[in-house]
């Protein structure tokens, strides 16, 4: 099981199951971070602290504990 945090910067992944709160999965989903979503990881911040994303046309900054949370499959 790889997690979003996994994934190196410029590769891409499919998002397979948000392992979070329904509070922060709703919050997720609004950025269009949901099941079956193709991520591309465009930074990871010094020491992997936060890692920026996009999903879509939406660029996304989530902290580490937060890209743990979200199971996929790296393409």
């Amino acid at each position: 099981m790889h997690t979003l945090i996994d994934c190196k910067k410029g590769s891409k992944a499919k998002v397979l199951k948000l392992n979070a709160d329904s509070v922060l999965k709703q919050r997720l989903i609004s950025f269009g971070i949901m099941k079956e979503a193709i991520i591309e990881v465009l930074e990871h911040a010094p020491g992997k602290s936060t890692i920026e994303v996009k999903v879509g046309k939406m660029r996304v900054a989530l902290r580490d504990k937060e890209a743990k949370l979200i199971e996929v499959e790296i393409l």
